[in-house]
């Protein structure tokens, strides 16, 4: 069942949206050749906890850690330890905050250090996906126009989205319905109302869109080895348009586009 939220639950939800921005920036900011990826979760925990927030991911089905970690190759899903990054890795953070039962969920992919113009063109394409995908968000809409945002703009880049995973409803339940994918499914999809709250969430491959289980049985990968990237912010179906409630100040598609407020955005995708 897809469901609506109150205004007192939109307003747990911004905070939740506004804490989970906090703790991806930390993390962004942080992020070079030679750090841990446990020092990011690390980063993520302290910043969340701070906040008066608890890790949405942390626990969620035995997950152990605040943050998901995937470099290169990997998609979702992927747990911080011991492995380094190193120069020319991409890597793709995904948090979520809990803030009084309602949660946020955002994910970026970083270039680390000096990369190949090919993963940064990737990265790109990957974010601009999901602002397309966002000025598909308004009232009466269907959900279908959203996936066939992410679909066309990838493949029209020689891109892939991926078909197994999805985005999908967010609010009291880390995840809800309805889900949100990355490509067109048979029939339009539920109808938009204002007060619906969607993880958007573009998942793209340089290679085919097939992805597996790693040998952790936890982290997804790309069958063919090639590079990914993730992207995904916590929407507000509001009764204009949309609301980005995981909005960051560190993203460059908010800083190139003055026009914009913080957080709502009504047309004219960076």
């Amino acid at each position: 069942m897809i469901e609506v939220k109150s205004e007192h639950e939109i307003e747990l939800m911004r905070e939740a949206g506004r804490i989970t921005g906090l703790a991806l920036t930390a993390v962004g900011a942080a992020i070079r050749p030679g750090i841990a990826t446990k020092t990011l979760d690390d980063i993520a925990r302290e910043v969340i906890s701070k906040h008066n927030a608890f890790p949405s991911f942390l626990g969620y089905n035995n997950f152990p850690a605040a943050i998901c970690v995937c470099v290169n190759e990997q998609l979702i899903h992927g747990a911080p330890g011991k492995r380094v990054l190193r120069e020319g890795d991409i890597v793709s953070v995904d948090c979520g905050a809990k803030f009084e039962g309602f949660n946020g969920d955002s994910s970026c992919t970083w270039p680390v250090g000096r990369v190949s113009g090919d993963a940064l063109r990737l990265i790109e394409v990957t974010r601009r996906c999901f602002y397309l995908a966002a000025e598909q968000v308004r009232p009466g809409a269907r959900l279908s126009e959203v996936s066939r945002a992410i679909q066309t703009h990838a493949e029209q880049n020689g891109y892939n989205v991926v078909r197994r995973w999805t985005g999908h409803g967010v609010g009291r339940n880390l995840h809800e319905d309805p889900e949100v994918p990355c490509f067109v499914s048979p029939g339009r999809g539920p109808k938009l109302l204002a007060g619906m709250t969607l993880a958007i969430e573009p998942m793209v491959c340089a290679g085919g869109g097939e992805v597996k289980y790693a040998s952790d049985r936890s982290t997804v990968v790309t069958c063919d080895g090639k590079l990914c990237a993730h992207y995904e912010h916590t929407v507000l179906v509001t009764e204009t348009g949309f609301e980005i409630l995981t909005a960051r100040e560190d993203d460059e598609s908010w800083s190139i586009c003055p026009t914009r407020g913080a957080r709502e955005a009504k047309g004219g995708v960076p």
